[in-house]
């Protein structure tokens, strides 16, 4: 009984000390109680959320605080969590969780003596398979370079050809051609295919192939890679948010991260430019249209 009186005393003290602290910042002690109980929700609100984040960066190591936003709309609706995207960039920015941008560059390509016309300059992309753009990038090994030829589908921004080869020589740049028109539907007669003035893209052996599917070459001016932004951003997103852009550990190990980094690429990351939908349920939806037509 004694013990209890004195456990009865010391709570009803530290009421009166709460009550005295309450008072003095002008609020009632339920309003206290109540504020602690926010306070501890959002802790356990916010956890669930990076929890969530940590689960898409194991796959999308850099993927943007945009996307990762909308990514996430359909799990936080199942938590009955409304977390608006300035209050989530700020949580991401509390957490060391925002994407720093990273440069790099190497040199790829060697201009050609061949010239064709700006074809995308006047076209306005209304489809898949009416415009593709290619692009070659290093990929660093600990036994040296390797080199990433891609083909882009330029509506639906799909990787739909690439291979990871290593030199320089045409034969790369070839197998990421061959790739695409092999999963192509119907005809490409009239499709433009937009690169740089690369001694890959200028050789009559890749412009012979254009042609036996009567597909248009297209570049740029020579030395101005904003002429070919579409492919130049494909591969800063490839080395920046999948980890091509890191020191890997030989060929073998540069061919199985690519074939990762695109499946990732293609089917899980939403594109800004598609409205935040994946870039191969945009491609595949349109190639359904195309065969149908």
């Amino acid at each position: 009984m004694i013990e209890q009186a004195k456990i009865k005393n010391e709570q009803e003290g530290m009421g009166y000390k709460m009550a005295q602290l309450c008072g003095w910042h002008g609020i009632s002690r339920q309003a206290h109680y109540q504020q602690r109980w926010r306070d501890q929700s959002q802790v356990v609100v916010e956890e669930q959320v990076l929890a969530l984040v940590r689960g898409i960066r194991e796959r999308h190591p850099r993927l943007g605080g945009r996307k990762l936003h909308h990514e996430l709309q359909e799990p936080l609706a199942k938590l009955e969590i409304d977390m608006g995207r300035d209050r989530f960039f700020s949580l991401l920015a509390r957490h060391d969780l925002l994407v720093p941008p990273l440069r790099r560059q190497r040199r790829t390509t060697w201009a050609g003596l061949w010239r064709c016309p700006h074809r995308l300059a006047e076209v306005r992309v209304r489809r898949v398979q009416q415009a593709w753009v290619a692009d070659i990038t290093y990929l660093e090994t600990q036994r040296g370079f390797c080199y990433l030829s891609l083909v882009t589908d330029l509506y639906s921004h799909a990787i739909v050809g690439f291979d990871v080869c290593t030199s320089l020589a045409v034969e790369g740049a070839l197998r990421a051609l061959n790739m695409a028109i092999d999963q192509s539907h119907g005809s490409l007669a009239g499709l433009i295919h937009h690169s740089d003035h690369g001694v890959q893209y200028t050789c009559y052996a890749y412009r012979d192939r254009l042609q036996a599917v009567n597909a248009l070459s297209s570049m740029g001016q020579v030395g101005n890679c904003y002429d070919n932004a579409v492919a130049e951003r494909l591969n800063g997103i490839l080395k920046q948010e999948y980890g091509l852009g890191d020191r890997l550990v030989d060929f073998d190990h540069a061919t199985v991260a690519t074939q990762q980094a695109v499946w990732l690429y293609n089917h899980e990351r939403p594109h800004c430019s598609l409205a935040l939908q994946k870039p191969m349920v945009v491609h595949l939806n349109h190639q359904f249209i195309i065969s149908n037509a």
